[in-house]
């Protein structure tokens, strides 16, 4: 994760103006469509712009531990997140002040071609578990929360699953992550749920995913349990 700290992201070269929109890591996909309606007759055509991941999903992982007088708490990782950080070089609606060089959230990975069905998704979320929590844990402890999410369904192609785990008793190294740069600068930190809702109510924490998979497993079993 590097121990010096990340105080900015600086821009080497823009070649926006240049590259191929289906290339790269985000690839866009622009086309004109028509809407083509029961009775046989169309819309006018207008254009769509399309974003796709290299790989098509996601899976989020609310990991979450026991203490020892039973107060619950849930593992958030600080994630370097050069989009929201160059917001700073726009105008918004409303300014709120703040730079977003690493935003607050819960452990994620997108889904690899060999993770198939099921049993796929629970493999890729133990295995993100591992790499960004460096906490071990069996792909059959790992539950679903519900149908995955839309991220933005009008630009973005992109779904996320959420799921939980419980990590009580479970040694905690250090995260090997995937040596990406981007990984950087990363922290861990244990938040109890009160302290999460707040973080979160306060827009401390903006991730939707974090605040989707938090309110599914308050209202799930595992919690009334827990």
């Amino acid at each position: 994760m590097g121990c010096a700290q990340i105080e900015a992201i600086e821009v080497v070269e823009d070649f926006s103006s240049t590259a191929r929109c289906d290339e790269g890591f985000l690839q866009v996909r622009r086309f004109w469509a028509k809407n083509r309606r029961g009775d046989g007759s169309t819309s006018a055509a207008y254009r769509v712009d399309l974003v796709d991941r290299p790989r098509l999903d996601a899976v989020a992982v609310l990991i979450y531990r026991k203490g020892p007088l039973g107060e619950v708490e849930i593992l958030t990782r600080q994630a370097l997140r050069p989009a929201a950080y160059f917001r700073k070089d726009k105008a918004p609606v409303i300014p709120d002040g703040r730079e977003y060089l690493f935003c607050e959230e819960v452990v994620a990975g997108l889904l690899e071609p060999e993770d198939i069905g099921e049993a796929g998704l629970l493999r890729r979320a133990a295995k993100e578990t591992e790499e960004e929590a460096g906490i071990v844990v069996e792909p059959d402890s790992v539950v679903v929360l519900g149908a995955p999410v839309f991220v933005a369904p009008g630009i973005l192609s992109e779904k996320i699953f959420m799921t939980v785990v419980d990590a009580t008793g479970k040694a905690q190294g250090e995260p090997r992550g995937d040596g990406s740069p981007m990984e950087e600068g990363g922290k861990l930190r244990w938040r109890s749920i009160d302290e999460l809702k707040q973080a979160i109510a306060c827009g401390e924490i903006q991730d939707a995913k974090t605040e989707i998979v938090l309110h599914r497993f308050l209202a799930s079993p595992l919690f009334t349990q827990a």
